[in-house]
């Protein structure tokens, strides 16, 4: 027999402990009052419950309901929901410490043991005590109802054990019925009750064999059985029937007070523990001792076992373990289509093909009649199997399979094939090898069980085939071609080939339990609550989620074999579309990958992160049905036609303003045009316009720049058109005649140019310094002219997928895809003059300003269907269906901040990254805030110092450089930005300043300095215990300083006259000296509050400040002022003025009405600085931190 230790925790005194019977969780209570919710699985404490004062004892959960309850040495019984984590009830009524508390199976009764001397039964959705059993005449040490039965046992230390008979209590509190006269009378002369309680319970036996007092006592759950355990060392097994109880045996070895006992669920096997540091186990049939385990220094003091699972939980005196005494996975061996296992001592085959499940051979007397076997091999050649069982140290039996399988299976027969070693398998048809771990050596035997070869590692004279470094491995799993292999750690796997050349390494934060090979290659595992897939290249994921552990025995298409806990074949349907997807990508199988998408709903954010991870927008894009993500993965794969429609759909400035970025970079001008317009860009339009040559359309510009009196746009309007006249008579509208004059002199206006001159009272002989060397500033004339059809295109490579999808007449796809035909018709067609707000005095401006011959003809101006026609060149729609051979850029890189915010889960690297919304959101899932107003200055603070900027010629944009934090990282997965806020310069610098402003007195500033400590403490990064420590203290001293402060600022502003203003003062004072400030600063709040108490005649209150101070050690001086109001003030020790203040009552302080909130009042507080607030101001933002709301 085996112990293993499955989960250990390190805390006080465990004195109760409870299994959750479906949740992976144990609660325990300690003796210092603390009960704690841990996941035993995982390892980590969920919840602390501190509401009981004294030890805490005994301690249950609810079969069915979201409860449990605890009794302890403060008399109390208290009954919680765990899912609100609170306290719903107390039930009071035992005088004397709460020893055990447990649920009844069906009703709503709680049952508790107290050393009052009695035992009572509550009903806890009543609340009221319905039962009352007296008899013992010492404490009573433990009481439990009957897993099926009306009947409740007890142990008490007056030596005896009692079993009470409810079924009285239970007619009484069942159901109503009907009821015969006889009932009505018996109903009603059974009310009479004695003075203890009912006559609802009666005892049914007292049984007496114990020397000292009993500790424990419990019900056998399916046999007419109890057994007791007491401080006379001894562990007595009982037998009843309907008339009366007997003792059947007594269990003697424990050296000390036995604390427990109790009876294995599944296995004749008595388990206990006791003060003597030791967990025995017992043969039931034959009460002797079957094995011990023995700590070193801890006494246990409870014992436990899971209500479904076979775990057991002892606690002791320095925590819980939850432990099991065998181990639960079967030994299997899988040959083809059959699994040979072990269930219940019998060797059984179970056929993949048909199902089918028979018995091959009984292995009862193998190995003990407790230890399973370990492991199984298997030779087909010879029919035979080699069993393991780690019994003696390790032992295997080669048995020969019988031919006929009907009739009733025979016992295995070893005929001396014996030997030990901890490991043993088959090798070759009549070879297998033992490994002796103590001799450290392999032994080759035939299949007579004689050695023939010796083998001792390393073997220096044989050559090494193949070697691979990998953490501890547990299991070892080969594909079925042999061609890879899996190495199963705890929390790794280790994927190879046959040369074990390792292809990758997959970490687990869980334990993993075992694997198999698919048919395509794909490792399929299971995890303790999921079955995951591992693909050659390292890529993993969830397949599905398990209630409890499984062992993998063989994948099949949709379905997974497996074994049970139990030793039960299963078999449990998956889905292996995800992973069959992914592999046909990495094996650029393109037609299964098709086949996958047009067969099945492969829907999810994480196979669209997937495919933009590998490479393959173009394939996410068909999955896509949201509009940005869709908009942003055509611009990333080129798609220039579906990024129109989305835009068109979407119609954001944004959008439009990167899709004509896009479209120029493909050299598609009339999408830019229409993205241009869409947002109107009128200086991107006219410089557009001006490299296409489109003269009409710039004319039209030319007068939108009037109607928009904007000068600039005008003047270059008229500068592309070489319109000189419009130029002139511009510049003498802004009045720059100087200007006006030299433009018309120098393009020959000479009526024009002497106009001007007379117009400012100048001859030509006044003008001396006319330049000689000027140019004329006129455009080219273009030549081609291509405002109806497109340049020649950038070709944008089309992968295997979009020809696919666009070209399929049957894909449902394709339809969504395809640019339509009426596209070109769509594009321009809302923006006519109302677009740009013309309106009937606009256009008469125009009508006004045009010269003769200048009239615009019907359906021109801005309608883009007729300006556009959006059809590509015919020419150059053949070459591109031919495959052109022009240059194709690379795909550019990931940029590095979008790096930042995939490597990262923090809200500091998001915001270096510049993803302030995801990092919003971070902080919103991580603290609950909401306000984001005062954390703007250090967003941007972070994001620009992660970047450098370094300046290049004229006319090119600057190049950033992003700064790492871990410079000397290669891999691009685990780049992260540079820290800004570093916790040690918080606490060197700024909480220094903070301190040194408070002792100076400037309340106001520093209240601001500590409020900004908490507002970039949501920026740092921290790695270790000690430093999340560290935070969180800092974040205490933080809301202890504003508090404080900040009820010192409203002190100060309260006038002294009024009475009430007044008391106000004192309150205010007194609630400062409470706050929890470093020792200088509490003794300056202590010696103000002592000053204004003492000068209001509130002389108890400022000799108890008085003390306060001294305690302290403050300097001299200081101390003798306190000394000397301490001795005035003890000479009449009253307070003038009432105050609602208690010092002997612990309390904190409203962050929003300053006023004192007493333990176990109702309150609210803030998820980030734990600040607390009355229930009214639920919902309201935090005063301290201004960043969250406050919450129940």
């Amino acid at each position: 027999m085996i112990f293993l230790v499955f989960f250990e925790s390190k805390s006080n005194r465990v004195k109760g402990i409870a299994f959750h019977p479906k949740r992976p969780w144990i609660l325990a209570s300690l003796h210092n009052g603390c009960i704690q919710l841990w996941d035993y699985r995982m390892g980590t404490l969920l919840e602390r419950f501190d509401e009981h004062d004294g030890p805490v004892r005994g301690i249950a959960f609810h079969p069915t309901q979201p409860l449990f309850v605890t009794g302890g040495d403060d008399y109390k019984i208290k009954v919680w929901n765990y899912k609100t984590r609170k306290c719903l009830f107390t039930l009071n009524g035992h005088l004397d410490y709460v020893r055990t508390v447990f649920f009844h199976h069906e009703y709503p009764w709680i049952l508790s043991a107290s050393d009052d001397q009695t035992i009572r039964i509550w009903n806890w959705q009543s609340r009221n005590c319905i039962a009352i059993l007296t008899g013992h005449n010492h404490y009573v040490m433990c009481a439990q109802f009957h897993p099926k039965d009306d009947l409740v046992v007890s142990a008490s230390l007056d030596t005896y054990v009692r079993v009470w008979d409810i079924s009285g209590l239970r007619k009484k509190n069942a159901a109503p019925s009907s009821m015969t006269f006889e009932d009505t009378l018996h109903r009603s002369s059974a009310t009479q009750a004695d003075i203890f309680g009912s006559t609802d319970a009666v005892v049914k036996f007292v049984v007496e064999g114990h020397d000292r007092g009993v500790n424990w006592a419990t019900f056998h759950p399916t046999l007419p059985l109890f057994v007791s355990a007491g401080d006379d060392r001894q562990i007595k097994l009982w037998r009843m029937n309907e008339t009366k109880a007997w003792e059947v045996d007594t269990c003697r070895g424990h050296f000390n007070n036995v604390s427990a006992a109790l009876f294995h669920p599944r296995q004749e096997l008595i388990i206990s523990d006791a003060e003597d540091k030791t967990i025995r186990v017992w043969d039931m049939s034959k009460r002797t001792l079957v094995q011990t385990f023995r700590r070193e220094h801890d006494r246990f003091w409870v014992l436990t076992a899971h209500p479904e699972l076979n775990l057991f939980a002892a606690g002791h005196d320095n925590g819980l373990i939850v432990f099991k005494l065998e181990r639960e996975r079967p030994a299997y061996a899988v040959h083809q289509t059959h699994l040979f296992y072990i269930k219940d001592k019998y060797l059984r085959v179970y056929d993949f093909t048909d199902g089918s499940d028979s018995t091959l051979l009984s292995v009862r007397k193998i190995g003990s009649q407790f230890i399973q076997p370990r492991s199984l091999s298997y030779n087909p050649a010879e029919r035979a199997i080699i069993l393991i069982t780690p019994s003696d140290g390790g032992t295997y039996d080669l048995l020969h399979l019988p031919k006929d399988t009907s009739g009733e299976p025979r016992e295995a027969a070893g005929d001396g094939k014996r030997g030990s070693g901890s490991s043993a398998i088959f090798i070759a048809r009549n070879r297998f090898a033992v490994l002796d771990k103590t001799r450290q050596q392999i032994e080759i035997k035939d299949l007579t069980n004689i050695v023939t070869k010796s083998i001792k590692p390393p073997a220096t004279q044989r050559q090494t085939i193949a070697e691979i470094n990998t953490p501890p491995v547990k299991y070892v799993v080969w594909s079925s071609d042999q061609g890879q292999v899996a190495l199963l750690s705890k929390h790794t796997i280790t994927i190879a080939n046959k040369t074990l050349e390792q292809s990758c390494l997959i970490h687990e934060t869980i334990r993993i339990k075992s694997g198999a090979w698919d048919d395509a290659g794909i490792f399929i595992y299971s995890t303790l609550n999921h079955i995951k897939y591992a693909l050659p290249q390292g890529d993993n994921g969830i397949i599905r989620t398990l209630d409890q552990p499984i062992y993998l025995t063989k994948v099949k298409g949709k379905n997974v074999h497996c074994l049970d806990r139990d030793g039960k074949t299963r078999v449990i349907s998956i889905d292996p579309t995800e992973y069959r997807f992914k592999l046909s990508l990495i094996q650029r199988n393109h037609d299964e990958v098709l086949q996958i998408i047009r067969t099945s709903n492969l829907v999810g954010q994480s196979i669209i992160a997937y495919l933009q991870k590998k490479g393959y927008p173009e394939v996410a894009l068909h999955f896509v049905r949201d509009d940005k993500t869709r908009f942003d993965l055509a611009l990333e794969c080129g798609n220039i036609e579906v990024a129109l429609e989305t835009a068109k759909k979407m119609d954001r400035e944004d959008c439009w303003n990167k899709l004509g970025n896009e479209a120029l970079r493909q050299g598609n001008h009339q999408i830019v045009e229409m993205a241009y317009q869409r947002i109107k860009n009128y200086d991107s339009l006219s410089f557009l316009y001006l490299a296409t040559g489109n003269v009409e359309k710039l004319k039209k510009m030319l007068k939108i720049a009037e109607l928009r009196n904007d000068n600039m746009s005008r003047f270059h309007n008229s500068l592309f058109l070489g319109d000189v006249e419009e130029r002139v008579r511009l510049l003498k509208e802004v009045g720059q005649l100087p200007l006006a004059y030299l433009t018309a002199q120098s393009h020959g206006l000479i009526e024009e140019a002497e106009s001007i001159l007379a117009a400012s009272g100048l001859t030509p002989e006044d003008i001396t310094d006319l330049p000689t060397n000027g140019q004329l500033l006129k455009p080219p004339i273009p030549i081609i002219r291509q405002q109806d059809s497109n340049w020649p295109l950038l070709t944008v490579s089309r992968s295997f997928f979009d020809s696919a999808f666009l070209n399929t007449e049957n894909n449902p796809l394709a339809a969504t895809l395809a640019f339509p035909d009426s596209a070109d018709g769509e594009i321009g067609g809302d923006w006519g003059d109302d677009d740009i707000n013309f309106g009937e005095e606009g256009r008469k401006i125009v009508n006004e300003q045009r010269t003769d011959g200048e009239g615009l003809e019907d359906g021109s101006g801005w309608e883009l269907d007729t300006d556009l026609d959006g059809q590509i060149d015919t020419q150059i729609a053949e070459d591109l269906a031919k495959g052109s051979h022009e240059f194709v850029p690379p795909t550019p890189g990931t940029n590095e901040s979008e790096l930042w915010a995939h490597n990262s889960p923090l809200a500091a690297d998001h915001v270096a990254a510049g993803s302030f919304e995801t990092a919003m959101q971070i902080l919103n899932r991580q603290v609950g805030a909401v306000n984001f107003a005062p954390l703007k200055s250090y967003f941007l603070k972070t994001f620009q110092a992660t970047r450098t900027y370094l300046y290049t010629n004229v006319s090119i944009p600057s190049l950033v450089y992003h700064v790492r934090r871990n410079l000397e990282e290669t891999e691009t997965r685990r780049a992260l930005p540079i820290l800004v806020h570093k916790l040690q310069t918080i606490l060197s610098t700024q909480l220094q300043d903070a301190y040194k402003t408070t002792t100076a007195g400037k309340f106001q500033d520093a209240t601001l300095q500590f409020r900004s400590i908490l507002h970039a403490i949501l920026l740092v990064v921290v790695s270790k215990k000690s430093e999340i420590d560290e935070v969180n203290q800092l974040i205490e001293v933080c809301r202890e300083y504003i508090i404080g402060l900040s009820m010192e600022q409203v002190r100060r502003k309260l006038s002294l006259e009024n009475p009430e203003s007044t008391k106000r003062s004192l309150e205010l004072a007194a609630y400062f000296t409470h706050c929890q400030l470093q020792p200088a600063h509490l003794q300056l709040s202590l010696r103000s509050a002592m000053s204004l108490s003492n000068r209001a005649k509130n002389c108890l209150t400022a000799s108890t400040f008085a003390r306060r101070l001294l305690e302290l050690a403050p300097p001299p001086q200081v101390a003798t002022q306190a000394r000397q109001i301490q001795s005035v003030c003890d000479k009449t020790p009253r307070d003038e003025i009432p105050l609602d203040y208690d010092q002997y009552n612990p309390f904190v302080v409203c962050a929003i009405s300053y006023k004192p909130i007493y333990r176990g009042s109702a309150s609210v507080e803030c998820p980030y600085c734990h600040a607390s607030y009355l229930p009214e101001h639920q919902g309201t933002l935090c005063s301290v931190d201004d960043v969250d709301p406050l919450r129940a």
